[in-house]
């Protein structure tokens, strides 16, 4: 749709369309998060003030937008230009649909952990006014830019330690479906029925980069989904190197290298997992004298499994002052512990078979 605006001078100014959808970079640490998000702004190049381009005031479940679903959030008309930011401002009071557990949802912002239990999610104070995304875009005359606000939920949330809270801290890709690849597979059991599918496979696009200059940075998750009830998954992402990994608790890793090209379907990145023996890792994490909202992210990888290049395997956000546990396959690991302004650490580790590891993180 093409639409031109009178400005107060009485020229004509060209524009074009604007449509934003979301979607989710998924984990499988809980059944649902839910995040209210009341509208988006967005700035354009040059100065002036931030505009409304989408005003759904809607709680989503996150966990829903996966294997190619996303939720429309607006469609509008802008003044043809380059547009440098967006900003969404989060909720404060949730909408009147029920949860996933047939209820009324209790908090504008919140998740649901694997044992049904509900636990609200407390916007740093830094956020209050909005989540800025540093993302550039051009609206052009007669054309429709679609963009997918990809969201991170397991990055996006920490547990506080002492205070007993859960932080919203939102992580958030933006993805041009004009440029977009499309992978999908699926995923069997490799020591059953060959024709076994696995439900809740964690499958992610993770990029290698060997030379970068902080060691944390050499893994990255561009995104991620969940293998559904008959194994099957679909992502989208941006054109790139990438290593594809499958993983499901009990399991030993799988992956495969892929070169994605503009604007191409991949559909037979299929997986057979076998299971693991598995142990576990745990401690506790410590920033003397930061803030208790300060998190470390804390990523075990395994080396060398993707055709020579490194994978990771398992991460979470930990708060200061908290403890961790969390299991593993039988092997050996690379954990990577990083916050900020602080030096990243690495650790070497072995997990060994219903054993208990200890590895206390403190900068």
């Amino acid at each position: 749709m093409f639409i031109l605006i009178l400005a107060a001078c009485g020229a004509e100014i060209d524009t074009g369309t604007l449509s934003l959808s979301l979607s989710d970079t998924t984990t499988t640490e809980y059944s649902a998060v839910y995040v209210t998000i009341e509208k988006v702004q967005v700035h354009k190049d040059g100065g002036g003030s931030w505009q409304v381009v989408a005003s759904p005031n809607k709680t989503y479940n996150l966990l829903a937008l996966v294997n190619g679903a996303t939720e429309q959030l607006g469609i509008t008309e802008l003044e043809t230009a380059h547009y440098t930011q967006m900003r969404l401002i989060i909720g404060e009071s949730p909408d009147d649909t029920i949860s996933l557990l047939s209820k009324s949802h209790p908090y504008a912002n919140y998740i649901i952990d694997n044992a049904d239990t509900y636990y609200e999610l407390k916007i740093p104070s830094g956020l209050q006014t909005g989540i800025k995304i540093v993302h550039g875009f051009d609206i052009n005359e007669n054309q429709t830019t679609e963009l997918i606000l990809d969201f991170d939920a397991l990055r996006s949330i920490v547990r506080a330690g002492n205070s007993g809270q859960w932080l919203l801290k939102p992580t958030i890709k933006v993805l041009d479906t004009n440029e977009c690849s499309i992978v999908s597979g699926e995923i069997v059991d490799e020591n059953g029925d060959p024709l076994d599918p696995l439900e809740g496979v964690l499958v992610s696009a993770q990029i290698y980069d060997p030379v970068a200059d902080d060691i944390k940075d050499k893994v990255i998750i561009q995104t991620s989904t969940v293998t559904d009830e008959i194994g099957l998954y679909t992502i989208f992402m941006q054109p790139g190197t990438y290593n594809i990994v499958a993983y499901k608790d009990g399991y030993s890793p799988a992956c495969s290298h892929l070169i994605a090209e503009p604007d191409t379907t991949y559909n037979t990145e299929d997986f057979s997992l076998t299971e693991a023996s598995t142990g576990t890792v745990s401690g506790e994490v410590s920033i003397p004298g930061a803030d208790p909202e300060q998190h470390v992210t804390l990523s075990f990888r395994q080396l060398a499994q993707c055709d020579g290049e490194d994978i990771e395997v398992k991460s979470l956000n930990i708060a200061n002052n908290t403890e961790y546990s969390l299991s593993l396959p039988e092997g050996a690991y690379s954990a990577i512990a990083s916050t900020y302004g602080k030096e990243t650490q690495t650790d070497g580790i072995g997990i060994i078979r219903d054993t208990e590891t200890p590895l206390d993180i403190s900068f």
